[in-house]
């Protein structure tokens, strides 16, 4: 499984099938634990992954993990992908097109993980993953099922830091993950905080 792994980040990282490919300073494929059972999913890196290769590390990536942590899950437990693999310029939203292009390695990437359930970190994700007319305003929280797996998005780190008054909700959602993943998830051990 191992290797199946490297070959597709070796793969992914000779992808050059949107013009982000040729602007990244480093692919960001993914990051955590390759048998995990929840999987989350971005829209895609900013500045400081594009520069660390990771996905995740800067300010978002801090309250992202806080946010786990409220709930008992850290990045030992969970595997963190990206829509897009390669930085959009200026931190923009991935065009429809580098979606499309980049949706096949996402798409691999869960093949190879088979998580139980998916928590989408914002509107971009939950449109591409859950369906695309997804309003993260109105369904935030709540619960989809697609192929036996159980979908939910919250809202994205970075629209937490501009917008403190949404965080309130964002803890009830972190609550209800919580509960669904002690009900599905065997083998990720989720501890009381």
């Amino acid at each position: 499984m191992a290797d199946a792994w490297e070959q597709l980040e070796k793969e992914c990282g000779g992808c050059h099938n949107c013009q982000l490919g040729e602007r990244r300073q480093h692919l960001v494929f993914g990051d955590g634990n390759r048998t995990a059972e929840i999987m989350l999913i971005g829209e895609g890196p900013g500045q400081r992954e594009d520069e660390q290769g990771l996905p995740f590390v800067g300010p978002a990536g801090q309250l992202l993990n806080d946010m786990m942590e409220l709930i008992g899950l850290d990045r030992s437990k969970v595997y963190i992908a990206n829509i897009v693999k390669c930085r959009p310029p200026g931190n923009r939203d991935p065009m429809n097109t580098e979606r499309d292009a980049c949706l096949p390695w996402l798409r691999r990437q869960t093949a190879l993980l088979r998580p139980k359930m998916i928590v989408c970190l914002g509107r971009i994700a939950a449109q591409v993953v859950i369906k695309p007319d997804f309003r993260i305003t109105r369904e935030h929280g709540q619960w989809f099922q697609k192929a036996g797996v159980w979908l939910t998005a919250i809202y994205h780190p970075s629209a937490l830091l501009r917008d403190v008054y949404k965080r309130p909700e964002t803890f009830v959602d972190l609550k209800e993950i919580q509960r669904k993943a002690r009900e599905i998830c065997a083998r990720t051990e989720i501890s009381a905080p």
